[in-house]
């Protein structure tokens, strides 16, 4: 072993604690994975305890923001020496080590704070010294064997003459950052294989997959936990814990103190049951996690779910590969919905107070038997109302997209996109008279949603976010005047509205270069499939024969792509078909586009070759677009026969017998 590595003091430990998971898992987005628990106690506490046993002082914590929440949360050893480093912005794993590494210590050792089974310092620094390299990539053991490489541990050994190759600002990664950098300076990384798993996760299956390992590892070994005999296995049972003798438990499974399991409940592991848990009658729970003073009722059945603090599981319930959050947060949401609703109808009261008075002396200046239909017109009315001032705000708006349409060629077949969207509306109109109609305050929300993703457009110079918030509040009106049941019905109309918009300018520049070349380099393939002797020229240009055609930027397929998406999007939205079946329709138009576009232009060229003469060259480049469109239609067609074909069973016919009596 080096000297420099003989004093763990001299060795620093940087934990690294990434960002929540906003958006995919409740429990992530609101705590970070390194606070959730691992036998009753966090994962980060866990792992600063096993730095303090084997022998290291100096540790610094990296996180995205959550810096408090970590110092309120965890109880730090007094053997430890802990510096918590909180960036505002992510710096990544790379840019972590940066921050808290010190080009005066012997060695860096990283570690993910979300982990279950730490591995021994001994064994890491022993790893990195046998491979003489300045960035050690640990990685846990594969299921063929010894030193077969499994998954990375999340866990790196470096030396701090790296700190010098990552930048001081900015966001730098380990994987993609630097270890390229530090290879093309002839720096060395050696990869590492674990004695046994660490158990790292970023989620609930990787959780799950880590209480595995602990259960296997760990528990038996834990203070406070005693071994609890069932039939055909060991579970590990803390004090208090009370576990009927009708109850059946198949470890591994830990049960924390105070746990209760009622009769005829069922635990199959690998299980993590925690303190002053509650398992009703006849429930069962399956490779799962119950953190503290949850309940689970009677009946219920849990396979692969993480139950978070004082959640309850109603009676009856079967869940399956989810995180239950508390019923807290659900009882907070329905009190905010609540209170937005009852903001809403205030606001609608006011509003119609505040108008009768206009109402009522318009109504009597009208003639006797429209005063009789103004209670059918006035929703017309107001509908009417509210149209005009739309288009009166989104005037400019909208005159802009017109002449987006019009000079345009990509985006032209937009204009015929909100005439098909009222096709469609009307093509439905039995199914949505039947829908209950109200007006929802949630529109509202919604509307000024909208304004607000305007104004931030207006203000960022984005003319794309204005434009989209026309479709913004165009589903806003929806929601507003006619409630969610007609909503979800024209949910699917209000997005294929979005296809009359033009692509973001930034989208538009980083797809046209590429389209353009793939559709030079598959159109000189096709031509040479046809025997044609052809030449490519730089700048896009065939030459074939004694002619060349250039392949300009609008020739690239991106007209054809617009318009194609706008056929798939009406036939998925016309055709009675299962959801994958329109799913595949609606995805096969970009191929479908680029194919079509391939073959216009090898017939462009050839045609080119044939003819002469300028006025012939331009009708055929301008209409063998138009020409495409059978041809993209005949492939739609094709296709919704094959998926027919292919999904619909053949109907058994029967002979029919027909007698007849006689006289």
């Amino acid at each position: 072993m080096r000297e420099e590595y003989a004093r763990k003091p001299d060795i620093r430990a940087i934990i690294l604690v990434g960002s929540r998971d906003f958006g995919r898992c409740p429990l992530a987005a609101r705590l970070p994975t390194a606070l959730w628990p691992v036998g009753g106690v966090l994962a980060l506490e866990r792992l600063l305890d096993h730095l303090a046993d084997e022998g290291l002082r100096r540790v610094a914590i990296c996180s995205s923001g959550d810096g408090p929440l970590l110092k309120r949360s965890i109880k730090v050893d007094d053997r430890l020496e802990l510096e918590i480093f909180d960036e505002e912005l992510p710096v990544g794993t790379a840019g972590s080590i940066g921050v808290a590494g010190d080009e005066t210590d012997a060695l860096l050792l990283v570690f993910s704070g979300s982990i279950t089974c730490p591995p021994k310092i001994d064994t890491l620094i022993e790893a990195h010294r046998e491979g003489q390299s300045d960035l050690t990539v640990v990685f846990n053991p594969g299921g063929a064997g010894e030193n077969v490489f499994g998954e990375p541990a999340g866990i790196y050994v470096c030396e701090t003459s790296i700190l010098e190759y990552i930048p001081k600002e900015g966001y730098f990664d380990i994987k993609e950052g630097l270890i390229p950098k530090i290879l093309r300076v002839g720096k060395t990384v050696y990869p590492a294989v674990l004695p046994s798993r660490a158990g790292n996760f970023r989620d609930r299956r990787g959780y799950l997959s880590g209480i595995s390992d602990y259960l296997e590892n760990v528990a038996r070994d834990e203070r406070g936990l005693s071994l609890y005999e069932e039939r055909r296995s060991q579970t590990a049972c803390g004090d208090g814990a009370q576990i009927d003798p009708g109850a059946r438990v198949f470890g591994p499974v830990a049960v924390m103190k105070g746990a209760r399991i009622a009769r005829g409940a069922v635990v199959f592991g690998p299980t993590v049951i925690g303190r002053n848990v509650i398992i009703n009658e006849d429930s069962v729970v399956v490779n799962s996690v119950l953190w503290d003073d949850s309940q689970i009722g009677a009946d219920c059945e849990l396979q692969r779910c993480v139950v978070d603090y004082h959640a309850i599981v109603r009676q009856g319930t079967s869940v399956e590969e989810r995180s239950i959050p508390s019923a807290g947060q659900g009882v907070r949401a329905g009190l905010v919905g609540q209170g937005i609703s009852r903001v809403g109808d205030m606001l609608s009261r006011r509003v119609q107070n505040a108008l009768r008075p206009l109402i009522v002396g318009i109504r009597g200046r009208l003639p006797n038997w429209m005063q009789e239909r103004t209670r059918s017109l006035l929703p017309w009315f107001g509908a009417g109302i509210i149209l005009a001032a739309f288009i009166w705000s989104y005037w400019p708006g909208l005159t802009e997209l017109w002449k987006i349409w019009r000079r345009s060629d990509e985006y032209s077949s937009g204009l015929l996109v909100p005439f098909l969207a009222v096709y469609v509306l009307w093509s439905r109109r039995h199914e949505i008279a039947k829908c209950p109609m109200g007006p929802s305050a949630w529109g509202l929300i919604l509307f000024l949603g909208a304004q607000i993703f305007r104004l931030l457009g207006l203000y960022l110079l984005y003319g794309s976010a204005e434009m989209l918030s026309i479709v913004m509040s165009v589903a806003a009106l929806v929601l507003l005047l006619f409630g969610w049941h007609v909503f979800r019905r024209v949910g699917t109309v209000l997005l294929f509205l979005c296809l009359m918009l033009p692509w973001p300018h930034r989208v538009q520049s980083a797809v046209s270069l590429p389209l353009q070349s793939w559709a030079t380099s598959s159109a000189i393939f096709c031509l040479e499939l046809m025997g044609y002797d052809v030449v490519p020229g730089g700048g896009n240009v065939i030459h074939i024969g004694d002619s060349s055609v250039a392949v300009a930027e609008a020739c690239n397929g991106l007209r054809m792509i617009t318009a194609f998406f706008v056929i798939g999007a009406l036939v998925v939205l016309l055709v009675k078909r299962a959801w994958w079946e329109k799913l595949i329709v609606l995805v096969s138009s970009l191929p479908i586009a680029l194919l079509c576009n391939t073959v216009r232009l090898a017939l462009t060229a050839i045609a080119f070759t044939k003819l002469s003469g300028e006025h012939w060259e331009e009708i055929f480049h301008d209409f063998g677009g138009y020409a495409m469109m059978p041809l993209a239609l005949a492939a739609v067609v094709a296709e919704l026969w094959l998926l027919a074909r292919l999904t619909t069973l053949p109907v058994q016919e029967e002979a029919i017998i027909i007698t007849r009596q006689g006289d």
